[in-house]
């Protein structure tokens, strides 16, 4: 995406990332009550709705912290299709329900549609780092916590009462490890070629 500019909506990015309560709200008031609609005239309910609209906002949010979204379309387009999609899926998960597809208000751009893909790649690249994680033992995933946290590797050493060679020595056979087991699974390949 590069040679794109960044739309003004990125308000809403940024204010996801700084945990603005008067953007988030802004959100809610905004844009939430058409895809809570979307939903309750697709097989959903109310309660369905706002797991769908928490778990994107989560997504988003994370994201945005790491820096990796800049929004090129309106945030509008962008949420709808994000928690249609998201919802879509539930419902091919959980059941055979009908489903019926009323063609969304919003005009959907490449733009838009390009955001999202990379929005539920990233979704899928966080979630295999953290099952793969959670394989990591209780020493590994400290030391990499920690280290995440803490950018000076002599504080993490310190944090431990370890030395310092031996926390980066441990960390590279952690990220090693971690790198090996994410590389060996299928996700890993279908995420590579997307």
């Amino acid at each position: 995406m590069a040679n794109t500019t960044i739309h003004p909506d990125q308000i809403y990015i940024d204010g996801l990332a700084n945990n603005d309560s008067a953007i988030i709200q802004s959100i809610y008031k905004k844009f939430v009550p058409k895809v809570v609609s979307y939903i309750r005239n697709n097989s959903g309910d109310n309660d369905q709705a706002q797991d769908v609209i928490q778990e994107i906002m989560i997504l988003l949010f994370n994201q945005a912290k790491a820096k990796k979204l800049q929004l090129t379309c309106p945030f509008d387009a962008y949420f709808f299709l994000l928690c249609k999609r998201k919802w879509l899926n539930e419902i091919k998960k959980s059941s055979n329900k009908g489903v019926t597809l009323d063609e969304d208000k919003t005009s959907i751009n490449e733009l838009t549609e390009e955001m999202v893909l990379e929005t539920e790649v990233f979704d899928e690249k966080q979630q295999l780092f953290d099952t793969m994680f959670q394989k990591l033992g209780d020493k590994c995933q400290e030391l990499l916590k920690l280290s995440f946290a803490i950018k000076s590797m002599e504080e993490v050493a310190e944090k431990l009462n370890v030395t310092y060679g031996y926390v980066r020595k441990k960390k590279s056979l952690c990220v090693g490890q971690l790198t090996q087991w994410i590389q060996e699974t299928n996700r890993f390949k279908s995420l590579k070629t997307t």
